[in-house]
């Protein structure tokens, strides 16, 4: 039936079921024909992210994504890098897009400048990315939006309970350690007045707590050795949506940024964040290092109550340095711009992948040779960035990075040759030892 056309060109397309007609030769018999409806030109759009639009992101066409998300609180060491890689690989290799997004909700704790180095840092190991780079500060209305959603279905309560109070209540008998018991949760109305009066004379606010309905939730993990059939289940508790603390000064009733209490409106909590995030830009893909397994059932269980889609998650092992402990900057020279150039970076980083990539290491070795043989240095910012915020022109000229005469392109091109042979199924699952560069 394709191709009919109804009034003005629209298309005429089968509606089900049948009428019935007269002949047109003329007989007595009666001619079933299909039924009929017109398509409006609304019928004839891609298939919306349904995420998006439950994350009040607008008609966004499907593009499932992948990410990678840093923080923005100082340089990205060889662990993160690596990490960051691997989302690549792991969104390249199932075709899906890449997204960069910059998690500064802590606003305190991050800088335009960190974020403009660490992207910098991203691009010149490699790593590239699909749209614009965006970043948790300008999703605070969204952040709002789904913490409504949960209050207004009775699954958001005020939490009065100090650092103090919440330490020795998890310490008391039969508690689950490290699980919030839901003190303030059975609190009765007089109460709850009375608590918040108390938190206010102090000038403070009360945080907001998710009121879970279960003890535990599942995820899809598709590489913890933690996982059982591809699933991973841990705990649930009341976790904090949005922290509590002093009130913003100049805060009024009324005035933008007041929660009823007084102010302190904008301190969402990361589990709330992150899950919006992803939704907001199609990501169905997680890959982070493993320390973050835990969270992964929390993040999937606010999803769900926020009638997300749920999405996979892939964690990966993380880098220790010598003394078996978590790589960081006591172990001497371990980011980017500590070492003579991105390419020793990447040449390490391909290598600790093993037997899941095929690179040739002479590829990696005349990258690195070449550093210092162009004369001038080049352009490593994200070429697929446009957030003004996080551009080339956004990053101190002062700062060295050590990067003259190196070629992001040429390190995009190593990658690439990387991602044709990347096999998941050969990535090990053992922690990944540091113990400096080894030529």
């Amino acid at each position: 039936m394709e191709g009919l056309k109804g009034p003005e060109g629209l298309e005429i397309r089968e509606a089900g079921g049948f009428r019935e007609r007269k002949d047109p030769e003329g007989s007595d018999a009666r001619v079933r024909i299909p039924r009929m409806r017109v398509m409006a030109p609304s019928d004839f759009r891609p298939d919306f992210d349904p995420n998006v639009l439950a994350a009040g992101g607008g008609k966004v066409p499907a593009s499932p994504a992948g990410r990678y998300a840093p923080s923005p609180s100082g340089d990205l060491h060889l662990g993160n890098l690596r990490t960051a890689v691997l989302a690549w690989l792991f969104a390249r290799h199932a075709g899906y897009a890449f997204r960069m997004r910059v998690d500064n909700i802590d606003a305190q704790r991050s800088s335009s400048e960190a974020a403009a180095r660490q992207l910098e840092d991203l691009a010149s190991v490699g790593i590239d990315h699909d749209g614009p780079v965006t970043s948790q500060q300008e999703n605070l209305n969204h952040y709002a939006a789904a913490l409504r959603k949960l209050q207004a279905a009775g699954l958001v309560y005020e939490c009065y309970c100090s650092r103090k109070d919440i330490q020795e209540a998890t310490r008391a008998p039969h508690a689950r350690p490290g699980i919030y018991p839901g003190t303030c949760r059975s609190l009765n109305s007089a109460e709850r007045v009375a608590a918040r009066q108390e938190l206010r004379a102090q000038g403070r606010v009360p945080a907001l707590r998710l009121a879970a309905g279960v003890d535990s939730w599942q995820v899809k993990e598709a590489f913890s050795a933690k996982a059982m059939d591809g699933v991973y289940r841990d705990e649930v508790d009341d976790m904090v949506l949005r922290r509590g603390g002093n009130v913003m000064p100049g805060c009024a009733p009324g005035e933008d940024g007041d929660d009823g209490a007084g102010g302190h409106a904008n301190d969402y909590a990361y589990n709330l964040a992150v899950v919006v995030d992803d939704a907001l830009t199609g990501v169905r893909q997680v890959v982070r290092g493993d320390d973050l397994l835990s969270s992964a059932p929390r993040q999937a269980y606010v999803a769900h109550l926020l009638g997300l889609d749920p999405v996979e998650y892939v964690h990966v092992p993380l880098v220790l340095g010598p003394e078996g402990r978590r790589l960081a900057k006591r172990d001497g020279a371990v980011t980017l711009r500590d070492l003579d150039s991105p390419a020793e970076a990447l040449r390490w980083i391909l290598d600790s992948l093993g037997y899941a990539v095929d690179v040739a290491r002479d590829a990696v070795d005349s990258l690195e040779d070449a550093v210092g043989s162009l004369g001038d240095a080049v352009d490593v910012a994200p070429e697929h960035s446009n957030d003004e915020a996080y551009s080339r022109d956004g990053v101190d000229s002062s700062v060295d990075t050590g990067q003259r005469g190196y070629s992001s392109k040429s390190a995009q091109r190593i990658l690439t040759q990387a991602l044709e042979t990347f096999d998941p199924a050969k990535l090990s699952r053992e922690p990944v030892r540091w113990n400096g560069i080894t030529r």
